[in-house]
């Protein structure tokens, strides 16, 4: 195949959001490796929800900071195992916001997240869901 080159025409800059579930780790694993193969780099990120009367104190916050801490180790250790450059972020808000903010923040070039095994998600429509519709990058759901 003329002028087409193996491995150089995916994205160069991956943004998956993990919340901790099987499903999203599943999407943090596919994500480093597809960065591995592409030559790119990765974010992750982590929104902590608040609560709606954004009264974030106490033991909400520190559950949350733990989570995050819990969370980055394990990406950083990922990160380093397999020689993906990339980073661990943590945001405080609405999931869905935080993560369209990331990317635009990191120029992303695509998405990837865990799909959703909540019930309520088929009801109300789950975050990957919102982004599949909205978003302007490539979506990628791992189940």
């Amino acid at each position: 195949m003329a002028g087409f080159e193996v491995g150089t025409d995916g994205p160069d800059r991956i943004l998956v959001a993990i919340d901790g579930s099987d499903t999203s780790l599943r999407a943090a694993a596919y994500a480093v490796g597809l960065a591995r193969r592409q030559g790119a780099s990765v974010r992750v990120v982590y929104v902590s929800t608040m609560p709606a009367s954004a009264a974030w104190v106490g033991a909400e916050a520190d559950q949350s900071q733990e989570i995050a801490g819990e969370l980055g180790g394990l990406v950083t250790d990922g990160l380093a195992r397999t020689g993906v450059p990339g980073s661990f972020v943590h945001r405080r808000g609405d999931p869905y916001t935080e993560i369209v903010r990331v990317a635009d923040e990191m120029r992303a070039e695509a998405i990837v997240v865990g799909a959703s095994t909540r019930a309520s998600h088929l009801v109300v429509g789950s975050i990957a869901g919102r982004l599949v519709k909205h978003a302007k990058w490539p979506v990628i759901v791992v189940p």
